[in-house]
């Protein structure tokens, strides 16, 4: 209704009140423009355990570091953690597609594949689960980070290696970023892990926000270049 009168106005009274109506006219019509100009940026982490915050407070876990971490400096995004305990590239994929919808995120940051490895799941299906996850956020526009993981050693080397090497090959291929594995400075130090000896503690997840900030930060700084 705004735009059927300001358009009556223009062209209908424009031409006996001038210059200065013409001034008028162009604030009112940025001034009723959609507020979604200034809506914040979204970032989505698709997670497991690991940025689910396990053994802890939510707001403990990397994820509420990083939001506290953007809005210390200042960027205009909001962090949404769509990470659940146990879950698998498999099932990250079934959630996926409502997630992007509702949340048309900027960027997805892919945290899955773990729980795949421990259960020993075929290389092939991780692989081709990660490249739909992967495939699936840029086609909605999003940039994606995957943050790569590694299983222990009593799954034989060459299962291992071909896990570990799942994640770059995805990436590569796909053209998305990937960090590297993000538990590299923790999971051999006892007082960084929990009684487990997979989970990383509370006071470790400062060490793995600041392991993926700076793989994280770049695609950010692309995605607030966007016009």
């Amino acid at each position: 209704m705004v735009l059927i009168m300001l358009t009556y106005l223009w062209h209908n009274l424009r031409p006996r009140l001038g210059r200065g109506f013409a001034v008028v006219i162009i604030a009112a019509q940025l001034c009723s423009a959609p507020a979604a100009y200034g809506a914040p940026k979204q970032l989505l982490v698709l997670g497991d355990s690991i940025s689910a915050a396990y053994g802890m407070d939510l707001e403990q876990g990397w994820v509420a570091l990083l939001q506290r971490h953007m809005k210390a400096n200042q960027t205009d995004w909001t962090v949404i953690n769509a990470s659940i305990s146990g879950d698998t590239t498999g099932g990250g994929l079934q959630r996926l597609p409502d997630l992007l919808q509702r949340h048309t995120p900027d960027i997805v940051v892919i945290e899955l594949g773990g729980n795949d490895g421990l259960r020993g799941f075929p290389i092939k299906k991780l692989r081709d689960n990660l490249t739909a996850l992967t495939l699936s956020s840029q086609a909605s526009g999003a940039f994606v980070l995957m943050l790569s993981m590694e299983i222990p050693p009593n799954f034989g080397s060459r299962y291992t290696t071909l896990f570990r090497e799942s994640f770059a090959i995805v990436a590569e291929q796909a053209n998305a970023s990937v960090a590297p594995f993000i538990l590299a400075n923790i999971a051999l130090n006892s007082e960084l892990m929990q009684a487990d000896g997979i989970h990383p503690t509370a006071g470790a997840q400062p060490l793995l926000l600041a392991n993926i900030l700076p793989y994280l930060t770049p695609l950010v700084q692309l995605s607030e270049s966007k016009p």
